[in-house]
């Protein structure tokens, strides 16, 4: 069931689109940041106020690469596995992520403090290796800088 908060929020979304399936994206993102992911139950009810069916959100949702249908860490760690990133370090930074929380791709630390997962592009090439954390972009990466990052999240 869509929390009264989680209706109130969808629906100033949806006053900007002629019809509520237009909103899709972003009342995904808004039950997303209220409970960590979007459970099947979610889904379904969210497919229901939308006057979708769940067939038809789940496609948008498991197509757009930020919306977690699956539990996820307090904190989500999304690695640029571009060219750009490869070309400048992004093995040896991953690397040094996995050795560090224990952890590989599409893994979730004991703790359930991070998730590790890989994005085809931050837009940061300027700045790569990259990284971003909790929607923060972190460039120019080396394993010290990596290091001193991760201790800014409990």
């Amino acid at each position: 069931m869509l929390t009264q908060q989680e209706v109130t929020e969808i629906n100033s979304e949806l006053a900007h689109y002629e019809q509520k399936r237009g909103g899709c994206i972003e009342a995904l993102k808004t039950v997303q940041r209220h409970r960590g992911w979007v459970s099947d139950e979610s889904l379904a009810d969210l497919a229901d106020f939308l006057e979708m069916t769940t067939d038809e959100l789940d496609s948008v949702a498991t197509f757009y690469n930020l919306i977690f249908r699956k539990p996820v860490g307090r904190h989500v760690i999304l690695v640029c596995d571009s060219v750009s990133c490869w070309a400048m370090g992004f093995g040896e930074v991953l690397g040094h992520l996995e050795e560090r929380l224990g952890i590989k791709l599409g893994q979730t630390t004991a703790d359930g403090r991070f998730t590790l997962l890989p994005n085809v592009c931050l837009g940061a090439c300027d700045r790569a290796p990259a990284l971003m954390i909790d929607g923060d972009l972190h460039g120019d990466l080396d394993e010290q800088k990596v290091d001193k990052i991760l201790a800014g999240y409990e």
